[in-house]
């Protein structure tokens, strides 16, 4: 996996928006974030359309994914950020031109675009599953910022959260992969240590997606889980123990990564070890 390097203040950065319409007061709340950080920072032409028909989609899936291969093929661009999630990333994964660019270009986004995460990890490249710009989870967060600019300038080795608990104990390494757990299924990249979270998900709808992936032989490569965030998805505890204990690998709790406050940004496709006794991901490649 290439992992791009780390940004310089000067560069150039592109928002784009792959999945529902965005909010034009939280993007311009959120590139100015941006700015503060000395970055050149251009929004894709697209980025504020709304759908005529379907009002939960940032325009059309034409030009949605337009504006994202632009970007990430733009020699000149350093970072595509997603503006937001909700729902439309998924449409846009047969649109996309996913060859590889001259220059590795960093993509950040989660939630919904958990989707491009794994079309990005088919290309070999590594992407950062955090904050989205023009959401209220990172304008109004400063926490949240403070990790995606770490990340995205001096990538930290050691990751964790202030509620990181113990859910199975051990240690284990492998690469990172997962995300949001309603954008996975089989065709997924799978194995190594899998990040899970999610939002607004009654426990037993995550019950039947975890079952489902269980089923398909995806968790058998699994070395490690960590857990982010569960928010408005009721109580998993138990839910977690019931589906994931028996693969007998460690279990991290409330990592504090996700639909979070003071979220992290977390790598997707690095080699990393998970120690669930401790409650840490340590970047091995850093």
């Amino acid at each position: 996996m290439t992992r791009p390097p780390p940004l310089r203040p000067g560069d150039r950065v592109t928002v784009v928006a792959p999945a529902g319409p965005v909010h034009p007061g939280l993007l311009a709340a959120g590139t100015a974030v941006l700015r503060t950080w000395g970055l050149d920072v251009r929004t894709a032409p697209h980025v504020l359309d709304v759908h005529p028909e379907l009002p939960y989609l940032a325009g059309h899936d034409a030009d949605r994914a337009r504006d994202l291969s632009e970007a990430w093929h733009d020699p000149d661009v350093a970072a595509v950020l997603s503006a937001r999630g909700g729902y439309g990333s998924q449409r846009l994964l047969d649109h996309v031109d996913w060859t590889a660019p001259e220059r590795p270009t960093h993509f950040v986004g989660s939630s919904d675009t958990t989707a491009l995460h794994a079309a990005f990890a088919s290309t070999g490249l590594v992407t950062l599953f955090g904050p989205m710009v023009a959401t209220a989870a990172f304008v109004h967060d400063v926490v949240a910022q403070e990790n995606l600019r770490r990340a995205l300038f001096d990538p930290p080795t050691v990751l964790t959260g202030p509620r990181a608990t113990t859910v199975v104990p051990g240690t284990a390494r492998g690469t990172t992969t997962g995300g949001t757990l309603t954008l996975l299924d089989e065709r997924s990249p799978r194995g190594g240590v899998v990040l899970l979270e999610d939002v607004d998900e009654d426990t037993y709808r995550l019950d039947r997606l975890l079952t489902a992936l269980l089923r398909a032989g995806w968790f058998d490569t699994a070395t490690g889980v960590a857990l982010g965030s569960w928010h408005r998805c009721g109580q998993v505890e138990h839910l977690v123990r019931d589906r994931l204990a028996p693969l007998g690998v460690p279990v991290v709790g409330d990592l504090g990564f996700g639909h979070c406050p003071g979220q992290l940004t977390i790598p997707l496709g690095v080699p990393v070890e998970l120690d669930a006794d401790r409650g840490t991901l340590t970047v091995l490649d850093p």
